[in-house]
């Protein structure tokens, strides 16, 4: 088991890494002077790619996640409302995770017209799922 939730923590971190970085290349984008053609591409490539492996690095934390909940009980049982609590986090991560690729496809289409303003603050949004995340499961207040 010990194992299995070292491998999580990895996968996890590795995940909220990319969803850290990815907006950072929006609010870049965003800031691309008209006609810098090749400067655009380079972001969207690098948005691409890094969407992509964030992608990949989501399904193992998720399962690994699951894996722990169902397979070794953790968080079953009575005072364990902050298990609940941290799947809702996940599930909002998840739909981040997934408006981050909307977005994407968005900017590559030039249909996105955001600021660059509203990317950086769209950028703070995993750092408050994140900080919400350590305190259900390092704290457990329910």
């Amino acid at each position: 088991m010990l194992w299995v939730k070292a491998f999580h923590i990895v996968f996890v971190a590795s995940w909220f890494a990319g969803l850290f970085y990815l907006p950072r290349i929006f609010v870049n984008l965003a800031m691309v002077a008209p006609g810098s053609v090749a400067e655009r591409e380079r972001l969207l490539l690098m948005a691409r790619k890094l969407l992509r492996f964030t992608t990949l690095l989501s399904v193992p934390a998720i399962a690994l996640g699951l894996w722990l909940w169902l397979g070794y009980g953790i968080g079953k049982g009575p005072g364990n409302g902050w298990l609940h609590a941290k799947l809702a986090v996940v599930l909002l991560v998840v739909g981040y995770h997934h408006a981050c690729a909307v977005l994407l496809r968005r900017l590559a289409s030039n249909a996105d017209q955001h600021s660059h303003r509203w990317f950086r603050w769209f950028n703070e949004v995993p750092v408050l799922l994140l900080l919400v995340a350590v305190v259900l499961v390092v704290v457990k207040p329910f």
